[in-house]
């Protein structure tokens, strides 16, 4: 079974990423953008475990995309928190609080995928919607390399953490993940 994966520039290859996620990077300066790169992957394995289980990547070079839904006073705000794949996001607590809202949980999928132009198991930060704050965990802000979704289960994006903290709107948060026991 081959495990390989052929990273390319994500730019060289824009059919393996979501629409937004290809407008963004054009976006980004080009020496930003050339440090981003792309690799095809079986769809059925878009989900983090399998992917890595199969790929041969740990889960602490892997981070999650995670959606939330904060809400004050009638008002729904969407929030993507970036946390690496051997933790969660602390969605309850600190989310909550950083987002002042008085109730945050998990997004509805249907409107996720509908604000995003992007598929379920692929959500990424980079595209999200200019008015989504980014909560980015301070163990991926520092990873050298990070893996994270491509806005599609086809394939995944190779990053600094540096750049998802970089992203407009992002914040970094320590302790934003909480350890899986």
């Amino acid at each position: 079974m081959d495990t390989a994966l052929a990273l390319t520039p994500a730019l060289d290859r824009t059919d393996l990423l979501a629409p937004p996620v290809a407008a963004a990077l054009r976006g980004w300066p080009a020496e930003l953008a050339a440090r981003v790169e792309v690799a095809g992957i079986d769809p059925e394995l878009a989900d983090t475990a399998a992917f890595c289980e199969r790929y041969g990547v740990t889960l602490a070079d892997s981070a999650n995309c995670v959606v939330v839904a904060a809400k004050r006073g009638g008002v729904t705000t969407y929030a993507a928190c970036m946390v690496t794949a051997t933790s969660r996001a602390d969605v309850n607590g600190l989310v909550r609080q950083l987002l002042e809202a008085r109730k945050a949980s998990f997004a509805p999928l249907d409107a996720v995928l509908a604000a995003t132009g992007m598929e379920y198991g692929g959500i990424t930060p980079v595209g999200l919607p200019a008015d989504w704050p980014i909560l980015v965990d301070a163990v991926v802000a520092a990873h050298p390399r990070v893996v994270v979704g491509s806005g599609i289960r086809g394939s995944k994006l190779w990053l600094p953490g540096a750049l998802l903290a970089g992203l407009p709107g992002a914040r970094v948060v320590d302790g934003l993940g909480l350890p899986i026991s």
